[in-house]
């Protein structure tokens, strides 16, 4: 169904204060989720909210403040005391940008989170300063190294951020065949996944979601994404938290945010990457009703629409889903 933008910011900010979020961390987390919904993210936008309560009503709620571990003037160490990661990472990547601002570099891991969302949302807040970014995410073992019959990896994302004088350029992919709230909005509609992402507990390949939330996601890209999953989880480990996270607790989100004034003090970075995003846009395509794009340029083009027709995208049985979690006493 369509709902007006602001309706599903409200029905978003409304369920999550019933999960005894703060007005702030509502605020923080539902504007994450909108603008996914804006983006046609579906999976990652307002479905979550009901993860997020099905995770704190399996495991308890085991919140208290985020805090500082560690600090340089150029990185940080975040305990994100199991708060969410759209309220955790956001923490992290502010401190990240000012530290960059500052010392021209900053660096932070955060630990002790999960369901940290789509990290294009923390580059597009560095890439609004001007700056380059850089980020990855772990997560509970629900990923197969490729050639493996059980989960090792987190779907384990990467994300690189450039300012430009447009739109910014971020490359934001999951090092696995299909990200885990996608499997899960796959269950929640009764919808098959595609084939050859998923594998069942016996290790093999299933398109049933129900039986793949029991069993296990393949990597992307073969033995190339499998191998960049595990970089990915090896960086994370510079948060301090666990090497394979225990369930949805304890994941980790790791960030580096350049000024590129350090390297370049004319100012001139955005306008070099926009000169490139013109030379690889202007190639001839293959089929010339599908031009070469650059990354963002899609979800960038899909916001501004959904913003001018004032409406988003949710899935029926998340709107009503969401509607009953809001009026719960």
């Amino acid at each position: 169904m369509k709902l007006k933008i602001n309706d599903a910011r409200a029905l978003a900010i409304g369920a999550l204060l019933k999960l005894k979020f703060s007005e702030e961390d509502a605020t923080v987390t539902a504007d994450h989720l909108i603008d996914a919904a804006l983006r046609g993210v579906t999976f990652g936008s307002l479905p979550r909210i009901l993860a997020i309560a099905e995770k704190m009503r399996d495991v308890g709620d085991q919140r208290k403040p985020i805090s500082t571990v560690r600090e340089t003037d150029t990185s940080a160490v975040i305990d994100g005391g199991d708060n969410v990661g759209y309220v955790v990472a956001h923490h992290a990547t502010r401190i990240a940008i000012d530290k960059a601002k500052s010392h021209g570099i900053g660096m932070v891991g955060a630990n002790n989170t999960f369901y940290t969302g789509l990290f294009s949302y923390y580059l597009e807040m560095a890439t609004r300063e001007g700056l380059v970014a850089f980020a990855v995410g772990n997560g509970p073992a629900k990923v197969a190294p490729e050639g493996a019959a059980e989960g090792r990896l987190g779907t384990n994302p990467i994300a690189f951020g450039f300012p430009s004088e447009g739109d910014p350029v971020i490359w934001d992919i999951g090092t696995c065949a299909i990200m885990h709230g996608d499997v899960m909005l796959h269950r929640r509609e009764g919808k098959a996944l595609p084939e050859g992402v998923a594998l069942d507990s016996d290790g093999q390949p299933t398109t049933d979601a129900e039986t793949a939330m029991s069993g296990f996601i393949r990597t992307w890209g073969g033995h190339r994404g499998s191998g960049l999953a595990i970089v990915v989880q090896m960086l994370c480990a510079l948060a301090g938290g666990p090497v394979i996270s225990p369930g949805w607790r304890e994941m980790a989100y790791f960030m580096i945010v350049i000024d590129p004034k350090v390297f370049l003090p004319g100012g001139e970075y955005p306008a070099r990457i926009s000169e490139l995003a013109a030379e690889i846009s202007s190639a001839r395509p293959i089929d010339p009703k599908s031009p070469v794009r650059m990354p963002f340029e899609r979800s960038a083009s899909e916001r501004r629409l959904a913003l001018a027709s004032g409406f988003v995208d949710v899935p029926d049985i998340v709107y009503e889903s969401l509607l009953k979690l809001k009026s719960d006493t």
